[in-house]
């Protein structure tokens, strides 16, 4: 099945100036970069772009000129805990020209799993754009079940996929066998993204694919061509990527702010509460990408 957003997709850091404000050129020019490198769409304005951190207005003016300035699917995260405000930015990504919308469990609330699954609904029926909802129970307090997944899958005609960041490759896999035929799993979880797609994945919505997009698109290449010893061998070498991308210390996005100027590129420090960037990160970043690409 070949994956309607690509299958290799960084969640996007935002850049900011030095001042804090946000960066347009350099936002651009990160999207352009990242492209090059060899991925095959966008998530812009998701955790790793600081989304809870950025205005509404920021994200009108990123999502333009993001969809503006490259040829792959953009998908903007465009939904918070309150579901009125997620439901009017939802229809601004689609006026300003975004390709797709990625939907987060409400946080915070702990909703039920109706109220879950009534949030999801309002949002995809605001918008004709695709759906990629994010389950990610670590960050939002609650998991989308699979029961609600499911229904969600095969009751709403654009809710197309789900970022899996649940940490259960064998749930994820009774979701595949029981999900509509057309509907997509993307790995949310770097370090599962070969055992993802071991059970059907298609790709990975990414946070090391700042810097190692070749790699990524390699070891799917090799999946998919059927050589799993060699999509073995370039998951072993993405392991030391996919421990510096967060930690206590430095959590995403942190270090891949770190990484992003270490290559040369204006991304800037990260808005509070995400940081300061600790001391010696940037260090840690040139070596762990110098071994990746030795």
């Amino acid at each position: 099945m070949t994956a309607r957003f690509g299958r290799v997709i960084p969640a996007m850091v935002t850049p900011f100036s030095d001042d804090g404000a946000l960066n347009i050129d350099a936002s651009v020019a990160l999207a352009k970069w990242l492209v090059e490198q060899g991925s095959e769409g966008l998530v812009i304005t998701g955790t790793t772009g600081e989304g809870p951190a950025v205005t509404d207005e920021e994200d009108w003016e990123l999502w333009r000129a993001i969809a503006e300035s490259v040829t792959v699917p953009v998908i903007a995260g465009t939904t918070t805990n309150d579901t009125a405000h997620s439901v009017q930015q939802t229809r601004k990504a689609e006026e300003l020209g975004c390709d797709g919308i990625l939907a987060v469990t409400p946080y915070y609330n702990r909703p039920s799993q109706a109220g879950i699954f009534a949030h999801f609904e309002a949002v995809a029926s605001s918008t004709k754009l695709p759906v990629v909802l994010y389950d990610i129970p670590v960050r939002t307090g609650r998991k989308i079940e699979t029961a609600t997944l499911l229904r969600l899958a095969h009751e709403i005609s654009n809710v197309v996929a789900v970022k899996d960041a649940a940490g259960n490759p064998g749930e994820t896999a009774k979701v595949i066998r029981d999900a509509p035929q057309d509907f997509e799993v993307y790995s949310g979880d770097d370090a599962l993204t070969l055992p993802l797609l071991a059970v059907g994945a298609v790709g990975v919505i990414s946070v090391a694919a700042h810097w190692s997009a070749p790699e990524h698109v390699a070891m799917i290449d090799a999946w998919e061509s059927g050589d799993a010893q060699e999509a073995q061998r370039i998951n072993k070498r993405l392991l030391e990527s996919f421990d510096y991308e967060t930690g206590d210390e430095a959590p995403n996005p942190v270090p891949t702010k770190a990484m992003m100027r270490t290559l040369g590129l204006n991304v800037g420090e990260p808005r509070l509460p995400m940081g300061p960037t600790p001391k010696g990160l940037e260090d840690k970043a040139r070596e762990v990408y110098s071994r990746l690409k030795a």
